[in-house]
C-alpha cells in the first residue's frame, strides 16, 4: 500500500490561518501593535529574491509588518553589521532574517554576520545562543530553524508519536541536520544522525521510524533502504535533467521518491511538503517573538529591584548620603520600569532621556493614580515638600512594592552656588546622585538660556536695523535674492499669512505690504522679554545695552532674569508634544507695536530656530532615589512667576508606566497644568511642619543660617494650636479644588509626641482624609509608609476634581476669585499700570488665559510678615504680564527680584574638585 502523502501545503495554510488569529489577538491587547519583520538582503541574487518575495507575502497575508532591506553588493562587513545593530536596537521589529548567501564584492565572515542578530529577534535560529539553547534542551527559550520546526510539525499531523521511536537524520548541517537532530532527541526520540562518513547509511536508514533527509543529493536515498511504515521527511530540493519539461529540468528531493511511497507510511512530496512549511515556521517564530515582547513588555508589569538603605544616625551630610549609595545602572532602571532600549538615550551612567514616542506606544494603556505634594505656607527654611515627596516614592515602591514615579523640577544652579543649596531631597530620601542632579544635568538649562538669549539678540537686531534701513532696503535683506530670485521661508510666509496678505511671490505685495511685513515697528518701552542667565548675579537686575560705538547710539534699559524664569521654561512644562511645543514658542509675546499689536517670535522669525534648540530639552530626564525607584527630572519654571510644576510631558509617560494600580507623585499644579493636560488628581499631600506652624501661630522670625528660637526647639502647645490655623486654610483651598487631602507631619528632632498627635488630630478635624507623621529625612521610605498607605486608600475615596474659576471670566474678576478663595482677601485693587494691562491683554485677545499669582509665598497676603491666616486685607496688583506662549497672565503682587542676588558668603566658598577622584566636594 503506498503512503499517506504529508501536504506542506496544507499543513502550512492552517499554520498561516492560525497566526492570522494570533496576530489579530495582538492587536485587541494593544491597537498600536503590529509584529514587525526586516529581512537583510546583501547583493540582488535572483534566487534570494524570489525566497524574499515569497516570505514577504506570507507576512503581509498574515498581518506582519515586513520590510525588505537591501543592500547593495558593494556594502562591506562593517556596513552589514551596522545595519543590523539598527534593527536589533529597534522595537517596532521583532524579527530579522539575513538572506544568506551574503552577495558582496568584499569578504563577509558568515558566521559572525548571523551572530550579530539578537537572539531574541533571530527567527531563523541561526545564531549560536539559539543554537546553544535548543542542544540544551531549552525548547521555550529560543528559536528553533525554520526547516527542522516544520518537519517536526509534518510528523506530528501524521499523529505518530516521536516519543521512544527510532529516528535517523540524514545530514549534518547548521540548518537542517545539528537542529533536526536536537530537536527529535528532545522531544523523546532516539536520533542516529548519518553523513557522508557513515559506513552503512542503507542499515541505519533501515532501521529508522521516522527519517528526515536533508544531504543535498538527488535521489540518494532508496525505496529499498526504508523501513516498512516509516515516516520519511524529504528537506531535499535539486535539480535533475527532464527533456519533457519546458525548462529542461524538473525539482526532485534527497529521496528516491517513487519507489520510497511504496516503503513508507507517511512521506513528504518536493516539491510540495517542507518548502512550504519553512517559511511558515519562519512567520511563526516572529508572531512568536513579537507574543513574547507584547508578555515582557506589558505596561505596568514591572520586575524592579529595589537598593537597601544603610541608615546612619545621627543623619549625616545629603552628599554623604547620596556618595553613600551606588545608583543602578541607569539602562537597566529603564529595563526594569518597562522602556525600550531605543526609547532611552544614555547620558552617562545615572541619568538618561526618553524619547517622547513612547507616548503614542503607550496610549491605549490606563493611566496610573496621580498625587500632588504641596505644603502649608513656609518659612525660610522651607518645609521638606521635596523630600516628602521623595520619601514618599521610596515608601511606595521599595517599602510597599507598588509601581510608583516621582515627577520633580530641575533645580536652578543659582541657587546652588548662592545660599539655598539644591533640591534633589534631603536625608534619606534623596535624588541621587545629587550632584549630577543639582549640576549640569542633561543641559536642559543652557539651552533655554541660549534659546531665550537668542530672542533677545533678535528683538535687539531687528530694531537696529529697521531704525537704519528704509522699507525697500530691510525688505530686500530679508527676502534676498538667491539664485536670481527671491523667496519668501515658510516662517515668513507665516507672517504673511497672519497680516492676511495671501500671497507666495515677493515681487506682487505692493509698497504698503511690504511696509506691514517688514516692519515689526517696536515700542521699547513696551519689550516684556529679558536675557537671562542661570547664576544668581544682583547687578544684573538693571542694565543698559547697546553702548558700543558700533550700535550708533541705540542704547535701552534692559535686564536679565534668572534661566528658570524665562518663559521658554514655563512653556517646556505646558508642553504636550514637539508640535504643540513649536506651536508655543511661536505665540510667545515679546513685545507691543506702536500701533498696538503684539509682537511675537513668529514675527521675529526665530520661532523654529528656538524648537530646533530645545528639541533635546524637550525629553523627560531619568534619575533614581536613594531606594532605586525611579525618578523624571524635568523643567522647573522659577514659581515667584510662574507655576513652578515639573513638566506635562513627564507626568502623562510616567501615568503611563506605573500602570492603573500605580502612582505618580509631583508638586503643585491645579489651575494652570490640570487645564493644559487634561489630567485629574486624586490625592493631595499638604506637607506641614511644627516648626512653621508655631511659627504661623506667633512665634519669632525663623532668618535662615540663623539658630532657631527657643520657641521651636521646645515643647509649646499654645503656640503650635495657633498657628493650625494656617494648615486649615490651606485644607481648605485643597478642598475648593474636590480633592481628598493627607497631612504629612514632616517631623524634625526637637519635634515632641504630644506636638506631633496635636497637629494630627487639629488636621482630621479641619476635613484632612487623614494625617501622618513622617520620618523619611532619617529613615527613607520606612519613615513614610505610614503616609504611603494613607495616600493608598485616599486614592480610592471619590475625587470630584474642580476648577476654581471659568476661563472666560474677565481677567480681574479672575484675580478677584483667587485673593478672595485662597488668600483670604476682601478684594483686589489694580493698580494705574495692572489696570492699563487688563485692558491691553484684553484687546489683543488674551483674557481668557489662566492665572497665576506672582506673590511672595511666604504669607498668604502679599506681605511676607502676615503669617498664620491674615485677613481684612486688600491684595494690590501692580501689574500683569502675559506669558502668552507657556498660557497664562501672571499679575505681580509688590515687588521681587527675578534674578537672586549672592549673599555676603555664597556656597561656592565650599564648593571644589578632587583632581585625583574628580569628586565635588562641598556640595551640601
Amino acid at each position: 500500500m503506498s503512503a499517506q502523502i504529508i501536504s506542506g501545503k496544507e499543513v502550512s495554510a492552517k499554520v498561516r490561518e492560525g497566526l492570522k488569529k494570533d496576530v489579530e489577538q495582538m492587536k485587541i491587547q494593544d491597537p498600536n501593535f503590529k509584529p514587525g519583520l526586516v529581512v537583510l538582503q546583501v547583493g540582488d541574487r535572483d534566487d534570494s529574491n524570489l525566497y524574499i518575495s515569497m516570505k514577504l507575502k506570507a507576512a503581509a497575508e498574515i498581518g506582519i509588518n515586513a520590510t525588505h532591506m537591501r543592500l547593495p553588493k558593494t556594502a562591506t562587513e562593517e556596513e552589514v553589521l551596522h545595519s543590523i545593530t539598527e534593527v536589533n536596537e529597534n522595537s517596532s521589529i521583532h524579527g530579522l532574517i539575513v538572506q544568506l548567501p551574503l552577495d558582496s564584492i568584499h569578504k563577509m565572515d558568515t558566521e559572525k554576520v548571523t551572530n550579530a542578530v539578537a537572539p531574541e529577534k533571530d527567527v531563523d535560529g541561526l545564531t549560536s545562543i539559539n543554537a546553544g539553547k535548543l542542544s540544551r534542551g531549552d525548547l521555550g527559550d529560543c528559536f528553533i530553524p525554520c526547516t527542522p520546526n516544520g518537519c517536526m510539525e509534518l510528523i506530528r499531523q501524521t499523529g505518530v508519536s516521536v516519543a521512544g521511536k527510532k529516528a535517523v537524520v540524514v545530514g549534518r548541517s547548521k540548518i537542517v541536520g545539528a537542529p533536526m537532530h536536537d530537536l527529535l532527541l528532545w522531544n523523546n526520540a532516539t536520533v542516529t544522525t548519518c553523513h557522508s562518513k557513515t559506513t552503512d547509511l542503507p542499515g541505519e536508514v533501515g532501521r529508522a521510524d521516522i527519517l528526515v533527509v536533508g544531504i543535498g543529493k538527488a535521489e540518494m536515498v532508496k525505496g529499498e533502504w526504508i523501513k516498512k511504515g516509516a515516516v520519511v521527511i524529504d528537506c531535499g530540493i535539486n535539480h535533475v535533467p527532464d527533456e519533457t519539461k519546458a525548462s529542461g529540468k524538473r525539482v526532485v528531493g534527497d529521496v528516491h521518491y517513487a519507489s520510497a511511497k511504496e516503503q513508507a507510511g507517511f512521506i513528504t512530496p518536493v516539491p510540495g511538503g517542507v518548502g512550504p512549511m519553512t517559511v511558515a515556521m519562519l512567520m511563526a517564530n516572529t508572531v512568536l517573538s513579537a507574543k513574547r515582547f507584547l508578555d515582557s513588555h506589558q505596561p505596568g508589569k514591572w520586575n524592579i529591584t529595589y537598593t537597601k538603605l544603610n541608615l546612619q544616625k545621627p543623619v549625616p551630610s545629603d552628599i554623604v548620603i547620596s556618595r553613600s549609595c551606588v545608583p543602578k545602572p541607569i539602562d537597566g532602571l529603564a529595563r526594569e520600569v518597562g522602556l525600550l532600549s531605543d526609547e532611552v538615550e544614555l547620558y552617562g551612567k545615572t541619568k538618561a532621556k526618553v524619547q517622547l514616542s513612547i507616548i503614542k506606544r503607550l496610549q491605549a494603556q490606563p493611566d496610573g493614580k496621580y498625587v500632588v505634594v504641596t505644603g502649608i505656607t513656609p518659612t525660610p527654611l522651607g518645609e521638606g515638600k521635596s523630600t516628602t515627596t521623595i520619601g514618599l516614592v521610596q515608601a511606595l515602591g521599595a517599602q510597599m512594592k507598588l509601581n510608583v514615579f516621582a515627577c520633580v523640577r530641575q533645580p536652578s544652579q543659582g541657587p546652588t552656588f548662592g545660599i539655598k543649596g539644591g533640591a534633589a531631597g534631603g536625608g534619606y530620601s534623596q535624588v541621587i546622585p545629587m550632584e549630577e542632579f543639582n549640576l549640569h544635568l542633561t543641559g536642559d538649562i543652557h539651552a533655554i538660556t541660549a534659546s531665550n538669549n537668542l530672542v533677545s539678540a533678535a528683538i535687539d537686531a531687528r530694531m537696529f536695523h529697521e531704525s537704519t534701513q528704509t522699507d525697500k532696503a530691510l525688505y530686500n535683506r530679508l527676502v534676498p535674492l538667491i539664485g536670481g530670485q527671491r523667496k519668501f521661508c515658510p516662517i515668513q510666509i507665516n507672517r504673511l499669512r497672519k497680516l492676511g496678505i495671501e500671497k507666495t511671490d515677493p515681487s506682487t505685495l505692493t509698497e504698503e505690504e511690504i511696509t506691514r511685513f517688514a516692519r515689526l515697528d517696536i515700542e521699547p518701552s513696551s519689550i516684556t522679554w529679558h536675557r537671562v542667565l542661570d547664576t544668581n548675579d544682583r547687578f544684573l537686575r538693571k542694565i543698559t545695552i547697546g553702548q558700543s560705538p558700533t550700535e550708533k547710539g541705540f542704547t535701552r534699559e534692559a535686564q536679565f532674569d534668572i534661566t528658570v524664569a524665562s518663559e521658554i521654561m514655563a512653556v517646556l512644562a505646558l508642553t504636550s508634544s514637539m508640535e504643540d511645543m513649536r506651536q508655543r514658542l511661536a505665540k510667545m509675546v515679546v513685545a507691543t507695536s506702536r500701533g498696538g499689536a503684539p509682537v511675537t517670535t513668529e514675527d521675529l522669525g526665530v520661532s523654529g530656530a528656538l524648537t530646533v534648540l530645545m528639541k533635546d530639552a524637550i525629553k523627560p530626564n531619568l534619575m533614581q532615589t536613594l531606594e532605586g525607584t525611579p525618578v523624571f527630572v524635568h523643567a522647573g519654571p522659577f514659581a515667584n512667576i510662574a507655576h513652578g510644576n515639573s513638566s506635562i510631558l513627564a507626568d502623562k509617560i510616567a501615568l503611563k508606566l506605573v500602570g492603573p494600580e500605580g502612582f505618580v507623585v509631583t508638586e503643585k499644579f491645579f489651575n494652570i497644568k490640570c487645564r493644559y493636560s487634561g489630567l485629574r488628581p486624586h490625592v493631595v499631600v499638604l506637607v506641614a511642619t511644627v516648626r512653621a506652624l508655631k511659627m504661623h501661630g506667633g512665634g519669632p522670625t525663623v532668618t535662615a543660617g540663623m539658630p532657631l528660637p527657643k520657641e521651636y526647639i521646645e515643647e509649646n502647645l499654645e503656640l503650635l494650636e495657633k498657628g493650625c490655623s494656617n494648615m486649615r486654610k490651606q485644607i481648605e483651598n485643597a478642598q475648593h479644588f474636590g480633592v481628598p487631602v493627607v497631612v504629612a507631619v514632616n517631623a524634625f528632632k526637637a519635634d515632641t509626641e504630644l506636638e506631633l498627635d496635636l497637629v494630627c488630630s487639629m488636621a482630621k478635624a479641619a476635613g484632612a482624609f487623614d494625617a501622618v507623621r513622617c520620618s523619611h529625612w532619617a529613615e527613607g521610605g520606612a519613615g513614610a509608609v505610614a503616609l504611603g498607605q494613607a495616600v493608598q486608600r485616599a486614592s480610592e475615596a471619590p475625587s470630584k476634581f474642580k476648577f476654581l474659576y471659568d476661563l472666560e471670566l474677565p481677567i480681574a474678576d479672575k484675580i478677584r476669585i483667587i485673593a478672595q478663595k485662597i488668600y483670604g482677601a476682601d478684594d483686589i485693587e489694580l493698580l494705574p499700570e495692572a489696570q492699563h494691562k487688563v485692558e491691553l491683554y484684553t484687546k489683543q485677545g488674551f483674557s481668557n488665559l489662566p492665572i497665576c499669582m506672582a506673590k511672595t509665598h511666604l504669607s498668604l497676603s502679599h506681605e511676607a510678615d502676615k503669617k498664620g491666616v491674615p485677613s481684612g486685607f486688600i491684595l494690590p496688583i501692580r501689574d500683569i504680564r502675559a506669558s502668552v506662549g507657556s498660557g497664562f497672565l501672571f499679575p505681580l503682587v509688590g515687588t521681587m527680584p527675578t534674578i537672586p542676588g549672592l549673599p555676603t558668603r555664597p556656597c561656592f566658598y565650599d564648593i571644589d574638585l578632587d583632581p585625583e577622584t574628580e569628586q565635588v566636594n562641598g556640595l551640601f
